[in-house]
Protein backbone atom coordinates (compact mmCIF):
# COMPACT_ATOMS: atom_id res chain seq x y z
CA UNK A 1 0.00 0.00 0.00
CA UNK A 2 2.52 2.88 0.95
CA UNK A 3 4.52 1.83 -2.02
CA UNK A 4 1.81 2.53 -4.49
CA UNK A 5 1.13 5.94 -2.62
CA UNK A 6 5.03 6.89 -3.16
CA UNK A 7 4.87 5.80 -6.18
CA UNK A 8 1.87 7.65 -7.58
CA UNK A 9 3.04 10.75 -5.69
CA UNK A 10 6.59 10.51 -6.61
CA UNK A 11 5.19 11.41 -10.40
CA UNK A 12 4.48 14.93 -9.24
CA UNK A 13 7.76 15.19 -7.95
CA UNK A 14 8.66 16.12 -11.21
CA UNK A 15 6.61 18.37 -12.18
CA UNK A 16 7.25 20.28 -7.96
CA UNK A 17 10.86 20.07 -9.58
CA UNK A 18 9.99 21.87 -12.42
CA UNK A 19 8.24 24.39 -10.97
CA UNK A 20 10.56 25.20 -8.90
CA UNK A 21 13.22 25.34 -11.21
CA UNK A 22 11.28 28.03 -13.08
CA UNK A 23 10.41 30.12 -10.59
CA UNK A 24 13.19 30.81 -8.80
CA UNK A 25 15.46 31.02 -11.65
CA UNK A 26 12.94 34.04 -12.81
CA UNK A 27 12.85 35.64 -9.75
CA UNK A 28 16.21 35.56 -9.14
CA UNK A 29 16.99 37.14 -13.03
CA UNK A 30 14.04 40.16 -12.08
CA UNK A 31 15.68 40.34 -7.81
CA UNK A 32 19.21 40.75 -9.27
CA UNK A 33 18.08 43.22 -12.14
CA UNK A 34 15.92 45.42 -8.82
CA UNK A 35 19.15 44.88 -6.38
CA UNK A 36 21.23 46.46 -8.89
CA UNK A 37 18.96 49.30 -9.68
CA UNK A 38 18.28 49.55 -5.84
CA UNK A 39 21.69 50.39 -4.92
CA UNK A 40 23.09 51.79 -7.85
CA UNK A 41 20.80 54.10 -10.13
CA UNK A 42 19.00 57.16 -9.19
CA UNK A 43 16.53 58.43 -6.89
CA UNK A 44 13.49 57.73 -8.47
CA UNK A 45 14.51 54.16 -9.87
CA UNK A 46 15.38 53.25 -6.46
CA UNK A 47 12.13 54.35 -4.55
CA UNK A 48 10.36 52.48 -7.64
CA UNK A 49 12.31 49.23 -6.90
CA UNK A 50 11.27 49.69 -3.06
CA UNK A 51 7.76 50.25 -3.75
CA UNK A 52 7.56 46.44 -5.64
CA UNK A 53 9.82 45.22 -3.47
CA UNK A 54 6.82 46.11 -0.61
CA UNK A 55 3.84 45.06 -3.03
CA UNK A 56 5.44 41.88 -3.84
CA UNK A 57 6.25 40.99 -0.51
CA UNK A 58 2.68 41.94 1.27
CA UNK A 59 0.68 39.80 -1.35
CA UNK A 60 0.09 36.51 -0.25
CA UNK A 61 1.55 34.05 -3.25
CA UNK A 62 -2.09 32.05 -3.59
CA UNK A 63 -3.38 35.46 -4.55
CA UNK A 64 -0.79 37.01 -7.02
CA UNK A 65 -1.02 33.52 -8.55
CA UNK A 66 -5.04 33.88 -9.03
CA UNK A 67 -4.52 37.65 -10.44
CA UNK A 68 -1.84 36.21 -13.15
CA UNK A 69 -3.86 32.60 -14.23
CA UNK A 70 -8.34 33.96 -13.71
CA UNK A 71 -7.64 38.06 -14.30
CA UNK A 72 -4.45 38.54 -16.31
CA UNK A 73 -4.26 35.59 -18.42
CA UNK A 74 -8.06 35.63 -19.37
CA UNK A 75 -7.59 39.25 -20.79
CA UNK A 76 -4.32 39.50 -22.10
CA UNK A 77 -2.25 36.15 -21.78
CA UNK A 78 -3.06 32.41 -22.79
CA UNK A 79 -0.85 30.70 -20.04
CA UNK A 80 -1.36 27.45 -19.35
CA UNK A 81 -2.08 26.10 -15.13
CA UNK A 82 1.67 25.11 -15.27
CA UNK A 83 3.48 28.40 -16.82
CA UNK A 84 0.90 31.09 -14.65
CA UNK A 85 1.58 29.34 -11.38
CA UNK A 86 5.65 29.28 -11.67
CA UNK A 87 5.64 32.77 -13.08
CA UNK A 88 3.57 34.07 -10.59
CA UNK A 89 5.42 32.02 -7.75
CA UNK A 90 9.15 33.52 -9.06
CA UNK A 91 7.34 36.93 -8.90
CA UNK A 92 6.48 36.99 -5.61
CA UNK A 93 10.00 35.31 -5.10
CA UNK A 94 11.98 37.95 -6.37
CA UNK A 95 11.10 40.96 -3.76
CA UNK A 96 12.42 38.27 -1.44
CA UNK A 97 15.49 37.74 -3.80
CA UNK A 98 16.00 41.14 -4.05
CA UNK A 99 16.43 41.93 -0.70
CA UNK A 100 18.58 39.33 -0.46
CA UNK A 101 21.06 40.32 -3.13
CA UNK A 102 20.74 43.83 -1.98
CA UNK A 103 22.13 43.01 1.03
CA UNK A 104 25.10 41.15 -0.56
CA UNK A 105 26.03 43.93 -2.75
CA UNK A 106 25.87 46.31 0.19
CA UNK A 107 28.13 44.13 2.15
CA UNK A 108 30.51 44.61 -0.11
CA UNK A 109 33.26 47.52 0.24
CA UNK A 110 32.88 50.70 -1.04
CA UNK A 111 36.72 51.33 -1.76
CA UNK A 112 36.44 48.42 -4.07
CA UNK A 113 34.09 50.31 -6.50
CA UNK A 114 36.28 53.58 -6.02
CA UNK A 115 39.27 51.49 -6.83
CA UNK A 116 38.16 50.22 -9.92
CA UNK A 117 36.85 53.32 -11.18
CA UNK A 118 40.62 55.26 -10.45
CA UNK A 119 42.05 52.08 -12.42
CA UNK A 120 39.79 53.05 -15.37
CA UNK A 121 37.17 50.74 -15.11
CA UNK A 122 33.79 52.09 -15.93
CA UNK A 123 31.03 51.41 -13.00
CA UNK A 124 29.39 48.93 -14.99
CA UNK A 125 32.55 47.13 -15.55
CA UNK A 126 33.35 47.35 -11.61
CA UNK A 127 29.74 45.83 -10.66
CA UNK A 128 30.21 43.13 -13.23
CA UNK A 129 33.83 41.94 -12.37
CA UNK A 130 34.13 42.94 -9.10
CA UNK A 131 31.06 43.54 -6.76
CA UNK A 132 29.18 41.10 -8.40
CA UNK A 133 31.11 37.85 -7.94
CA UNK A 134 31.73 38.67 -4.63
CA UNK A 135 28.02 39.74 -3.59
CA UNK A 136 26.79 36.32 -5.51
CA UNK A 137 28.94 33.99 -2.86
CA UNK A 138 27.74 36.54 0.28
CA UNK A 139 23.90 36.17 -1.21
CA UNK A 140 24.10 31.46 -1.39
CA UNK A 141 23.55 30.89 2.53
CA UNK A 142 20.22 33.19 3.46
CA UNK A 143 19.56 32.37 -1.05
CA UNK A 144 19.39 28.60 0.56
CA UNK A 145 16.36 29.51 2.18
CA UNK A 146 14.77 31.32 -0.50
CA UNK A 147 15.16 28.61 -2.76
CA UNK A 148 13.78 25.89 0.13
CA UNK A 149 10.42 28.58 0.30
CA UNK A 150 9.95 28.51 -3.71
CA UNK A 151 10.10 24.72 -3.62
CA UNK A 152 7.59 24.47 -0.53
CA UNK A 153 5.45 27.24 -2.24
CA UNK A 154 5.37 25.60 -5.43
CA UNK A 155 2.55 23.48 -3.64
CA UNK A 156 0.22 25.78 -4.29
CA UNK A 157 -0.04 25.60 -8.07
CA UNK A 158 -2.31 22.63 -6.97
CA UNK A 159 -4.72 25.05 -6.26
CA UNK A 160 -4.88 25.41 -10.68
CA UNK A 161 -5.08 21.98 -11.17
CA UNK A 162 -1.58 21.54 -11.54
CA UNK A 163 -0.63 17.69 -10.93
CA UNK A 164 2.27 18.37 -8.46
CA UNK A 165 3.08 16.95 -5.35
CA UNK A 166 -0.06 18.05 -3.24
CA UNK A 167 -2.81 17.66 -5.89
CA UNK A 168 -1.60 13.92 -6.24
CA UNK A 169 -2.01 13.62 -2.68
CA UNK A 170 -5.34 15.19 -2.38
CA UNK A 171 -6.47 12.79 -5.39
CA UNK A 172 -5.12 9.47 -3.19
CA UNK A 173 -6.91 10.89 -0.05
CA UNK A 174 -10.09 10.81 -2.06
CA UNK A 175 -10.13 8.05 -3.65
CA UNK A 176 -8.69 5.88 -0.94
CA UNK A 177 -10.15 7.48 2.33
CA UNK A 178 -6.44 7.26 3.94
CA UNK A 179 -5.87 11.48 4.38
CA UNK A 180 -3.11 10.70 7.19
CA UNK A 181 -0.92 8.06 4.44
CA UNK A 182 -1.00 10.16 1.59
CA UNK A 183 -0.74 13.61 3.31
CA UNK A 184 2.08 11.92 5.50
CA UNK A 185 3.54 10.80 2.18
CA UNK A 186 3.69 14.27 0.61
CA UNK A 187 5.21 15.59 3.70
CA UNK A 188 8.20 13.52 3.80
CA UNK A 189 8.83 13.69 0.05
CA UNK A 190 8.73 17.93 0.90
CA UNK A 191 11.18 17.10 3.47
CA UNK A 192 13.74 15.48 1.43
CA UNK A 193 13.21 17.71 -1.42
CA UNK A 194 14.27 20.63 0.98
CA UNK A 195 17.13 18.92 3.01
CA UNK A 196 18.74 17.61 -0.65
CA UNK A 197 18.11 21.54 -1.37
CA UNK A 198 19.94 22.91 1.77
CA UNK A 199 22.61 20.00 1.54
CA UNK A 200 23.38 21.31 -1.65
CA UNK A 201 23.51 24.75 -1.54
CA UNK A 202 25.54 24.68 1.82
CA UNK A 203 28.13 22.51 -0.24
CA UNK A 204 28.06 25.14 -2.93
CA UNK A 205 28.48 27.95 -0.44
CA UNK A 206 31.56 26.15 1.31
CA UNK A 207 33.20 25.44 -2.11
CA UNK A 208 32.44 29.70 -3.67
CA UNK A 209 33.93 30.77 -0.43
CA UNK A 210 37.27 32.32 -1.05
CA UNK A 211 40.63 31.15 0.95
CA UNK A 212 41.72 33.59 3.82
CA UNK A 213 44.72 35.27 3.52
CA UNK A 214 47.77 34.08 5.81
CA UNK A 215 48.50 36.58 8.40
Amino acid sequence: MLSNFVSYILQGTFITIAVTLVALPFGLLIGLLLALIHTYAGVWATRASAIYSLLMRGVPPIVLLFILYFVLNSNWFNLEPFWAGSLSLGIVSSAYQMEILRGALLSVSGGQMTAARAIGMSKLQAIRHIILPQALRIAIPPWSNEASIVLKDSSLVYALGVPEILRRAQQLSATTQQPFLAYGTAALIYFVLVFATNRALDYLSERSKLPANPV
